[in-house]
């Protein structure tokens, strides 16, 4: 069982993704926007963070590349999951250190 960290300020798309990492066995840790990400990640370790882009605070590539180039964060991978579906949004979270970028609405 992972310990799946999700990252997003929509509670719509927060609990989706959540009943879809549940479905699969796995725990859930969820944060309301990047700054609160950044801080989760930092105090549990998840296995893995699902994030969105578009967030209050901290956007979604600038809380990736905080968790991503932390000493103590950096082997967590990072997926974006977005609605921004331009190939330059998805280079973009690449270079910020995402391992992946799925485009939402998410579906098994």
């Amino acid at each position: 069982m992972a310990r799946i960290l999700i990252v997003d300020d929509s509670p719509t798309q927060a609990m989706s993704l959540t009943r879809l990492v549940k479905k699969h066995g796995h725990e859930v840790l969820t944060a309301r926007d990047g700054a609160e990400g950044i801080e989760v990640a930092k105090a549990e370790l998840p296995d893995l963070v699902l994030m969105d882009v578009v967030m209050p605070k901290i956007n979604g590539f600038q809380a990736t590349r905080q968790i991503t180039k932390n000493p103590s964060t950096s082997h967590i991978p990072v997926i974006i999951v977005t609605t921004k579906d331009q190939e330059t949004d998805r280079i973009w979270g690449e270079r910020q250190g995402a391992k992946g970028y799925i485009l939402k609405p998410v579906e098994e």
